[in-house]
């Protein structure tokens, strides 16, 4: 057998053992390889109780797509338009339960495409974020502020940043392998006891990587 059908055998040898971890929910713990499962966060809108009820109508209640990783979140089946000063989006999907701020992430090819340009920020950090125009069925609204490009991060319980010996806000590396591989820098971990293990990356990592989601990656402090 070649060197590369060697490579081939190998990583589809890897990827069936790592399916066979997630699909049992085995905690692979190792010294110097620790995998980190990966999600890829597309573009969608969290809302405030204000905006929800001048979007989509007072008393409104919103109806699950789906659970998402961290425990108690899922998506809507409701969807709004983001609209820029170049163009528009449409189905962008509600996620939900409500919270204290009106918060847009998109990727920074959306941003291009709507003529915003969003910080790259964490989850809840929107001062001097981007403006955008949100349009629900029932109304439309002016954000002077609420869009970002969400950092790459890492959710952790306190048990898991042990396990992995990492702190919060800790910057870490993550090195993934395959035909588009590479290395990830600056990713930020979250630590709290409302989370479950996942890092979140956008769509422009997820492609430039050549990710999918659901695959494991390499921690590396």
């Amino acid at each position: 057998m070649t060197v590369k059908g060697n490579e081939t055998l190998y990583r589809a040898i890897r990827d069936a053992v790592m399916e066979e971890i997630k699909a049992h929910n085995i905690e692979l713990v190792q010294e110097k390889d620790q995998f980190i499962p990966v999600s890829v966060s597309a573009r969608h809108i969290h809302l405030e109780q204000k905006h929800a009820d001048f979007l989509f109508g007072k008393g409104y209640t919103f109806t699950k797509h789906r659970d998402i990783s961290q425990p108690g979140q899922y998506s809507c089946v409701e969807q709004v338009t983001i609209k820029g000063p170049k163009s528009k989006m449409d189905r962008i999907r509600v996620v939900a339960p409500l919270r204290k701020q009106t918060q847009i992430e998109i990727s920074r090819t959306d941003a291009i495409k709507l003529g915003v340009n969003p910080p790259v920020r964490h989850s809840g950090d929107l001062k001097g974020s981007a403006p955008l125009t949100v349009i629900g069925p029932k109304g439309k609204i002016e954000l002077e502020e609420g869009c970002i490009i969400a950092d790459r991060h890492i959710h952790m319980s306190p048990a898991d940043a042990s396990r992995y010996g990492v702190e919060n806000h800790q910057k870490v590396k993550i090195e993934v392998d395959g035909e588009k591989g590479g290395m990830m820098y600056g990713v930020t971990v979250r630590i709290s006891d409302r989370y479950a293990l996942d890092m979140h990356i956008d769509t422009d990592d997820a492609n430039a990587f050549g990710i999918k989601g659901q695959e494991y990656l390499k921690l590396i402090k």
